[in-house]
């Protein structure tokens, strides 16, 4: 059976990165009888210096893009339609606030070395899309380690004591140079690039000519 690893570059705070990894999983699932595929999460932080309390998202991000509010609540309107359609709780996607993703990062970083670092990317998404929790906060960091089955003592020492904080700030610096300025991006085998929240027969149809190449 054909190997493919994907190294996915991502954020905590990126919807299009949930979506995408739920796209993913359909793709992985799909073609589970011909590869067998191994994941490994990689930081992005979308707002790198955001510092103290967060904003609303909507005028935030029309700040930010350049647009209005009402075209941002459209958009993020369009991308809750595509997240329920998949599986994934965005609820109150429109109710959260800015904030920072670093700790967040450590902690997936923390969760690779048990083996669950999709769990707990994924419980991250949860709480910042579904719940609109501020996933900067410790205690909220923490019910997402419980919700991953980790065990939040560990993650609390790891919070407190900095750990992880050289691995992300590596891993960052490692993809920035790689080229990669928007996420979520898909390097297939250490020399493919799949940008973007691809649907899964565009991921099913490039991940079948990659394992061709390598019969």
């Amino acid at each position: 059976m054909n190997k493919i690893h994907i190294d996915i570059v991502s954020d905590i705070a990126c919807p299009w990165c949930a979506i995408g990894y739920a796209r993913l999983e359909r793709a992985m699932e799909q073609l589970a009888p011909e590869f067998e595929f191994t994941v490994k999460w990689h930081a992005f932080e979308l707002n790198p210096d955001h510092r103290g309390e967060g904003e609303p998202i909507l005028p935030a991000l029309a700040r930010k893009y350049g647009r209005s509010e009402s075209e941002m609540r459209a958009n993020q309107t369009q991308m809750m339609g595509i997240a329920t359609e998949l599986g994934l709780n965005f609820e109150k996607m429109q109710e959260r606030f800015t904030c920072n993703t670093f700790d967040a990062h450590r902690l997936v970083k923390w969760a690779d070395e048990q083996g669950q670092s999709t769990a707990m990317k994924q419980a991250l998404f949860e709480a910042y899309f579904g719940r609109a929790e501020a996933v900067s906060e410790p205690e909220v960091l923490l019910r997402c380690v419980e919700a991953a089955g980790l065990e939040p003592e560990s993650a609390r020492a790891v919070l407190e004591t900095g750990q992880y904080a050289r691995t992300v700030r590596e891993d960052e610096a490692r993809y920035q140079q790689a080229g990669i300025s928007s996420v979520p991006a898909f390097v297939i085998n250490d020399r493919y690039l799949i940008s973007g929240a691809q649907e899964p027969e565009s991921l099913v149809q490039a991940f079948r000519e990659i394992g061709g190449e390598s019969e």
